[in-house]
């Protein structure tokens, strides 16, 4: 089984920028074939990549005003071998972050989910989340959190991961966000979930329910979105004219199906990120 990644940007410079691109897949993913380029009139801007403690890949560039295209594709061959939770991680993914308030959240947190551990309380905050937030593209902010989450009851992926490892963080249990590209997911754009370190494992909790976890493909991970940007940039301003991503599996139907259709995503399954 192999799994098929593409991104395609269209940028509009409005002035000399520093821009950072976070859309290749983690450092270490068994690749059959991949291709990054960043054009400007059809010839390759040369850019920096820098790679972070958890295989982050940064691709980064000084460039000036204009249209910029970003064009991406993988082919991923096999699945990425993910490093135990080290005692800095067990630190780091503990305390509150930005958009991951845990302190904020931790009397919900208590009251709801008090008594349970382990893959219990796992499965419990999936549920939770899964059952009270609603998805509704365009009417969340990029600067919400996890307690603008669980006060309004809507968001996107990113808000459910928020929302998901805000809680874990108050019961004491290790999480951090993963942003990913998710065969089958619909409608179909770059993704983020929630991982939690439980008896030894990185799981993965997709609260919103709309990929098949076995067909991830990690691109960056850290304390929440704020460190898993697609797109950062910095000295002036830049417009985003076209977004398209795209993920499917390259197998026969039933293996595809398997690793795709989120409606054959056993949710009561423990899954790690391959």
């Amino acid at each position: 089984m192999q799994r098929v990644v593409t991104a395609e940007l269209d940028l509009d410079l409005e002035g000399e920028l520093d821009l950072i691109l976070s859309v290749a897949v983690a450092a270490g993913t068994p690749l059959a074939h991949e291709r990054l380029r960043i054009l400007r009139n059809g010839e390759d801007l040369p850019a920096v990549t820098v790679t972070d403690a958890v295989g982050t890949r940064l691709h980064r560039l000084r460039v000036g005003a204009g249209p910029v295209q970003v064009r991406y594709d993988a082919r991923v061959d096999g699945p990425l071998a993910v490093a135990p939770a080290s005692d800095l991680d067990t630190a780091v993914y503990l305390r509150p972050s930005r958009y991951a308030p845990s302190d904020s959240v931790f009397a919900q947190a208590r009251r709801q989910f008090g008594g349970l551990r382990g893959t219990d309380l796992l499965a419990a905050v999936e549920s939770f989340v899964a059952e009270t937030v609603t998805y509704s593209p365009g009417l969340s902010l990029g600067t919400d959190s996890a307690v603008t989450t669980l006060a309004t009851g809507q968001g996107v992926c990113r808000d459910y991961a928020h929302l998901v490892i805000a809680l874990l963080r108050a019961m004491d249990v290790p999480a951090r966000y993963v942003a990913c590209y998710a065969p089958g997911l619909v409608p179909m754009d770059f993704h983020a979930v929630a991982e939690a370190w439980i008896d030894g494992r990185w799981l993965v909790v997709d609260a919103t329910r709309l990929s098949n976890r076995r067909g991830l493909v990690r691109i960056a991970t850290g304390r929440d979105a704020a460190d898993c940007a697609f797109l950062s940039y910095y000295g002036a301003n830049l417009a985003l004219r076209r977004l398209v991503v795209d993920a499917r599996v390259d197998a026969d139907d039933a293996v595809a199906a398997a690793a795709s259709d989120p409606q054959q995503d056993d949710r009561a399954a423990l899954v790690s990120i391959g």
